[in-house]
């Protein structure tokens, strides 16, 4: 199964809180820190919330 390796690149400031709460869901708190998730329609739903603030590759386990 794919995954997605998410890494954020822009800070949280200046967000709505809707889209800090989109990052927070994710697991991403911190600039530069990458997450691996499935590639599913939520995950990908998330991504689109926040696509300006993070950065997305596919990774084979």
């Amino acid at each position: 199964m794919a995954q997605l390796k998410v890494t954020l690149h822009h800070g949280y400031v200046g967000q709505t809180e809707r889209q800090r709460e989109t990052l927070r869901t994710l697991g991403l708190r911190k600039i530069h820190q990458s997450v691996v998730r499935p590639d599913n329609s939520a995950v990908r739903g998330l991504i689109a919330k926040v696509a300006h603030l993070v950065s997305v590759e596919e990774v084979d386990e």
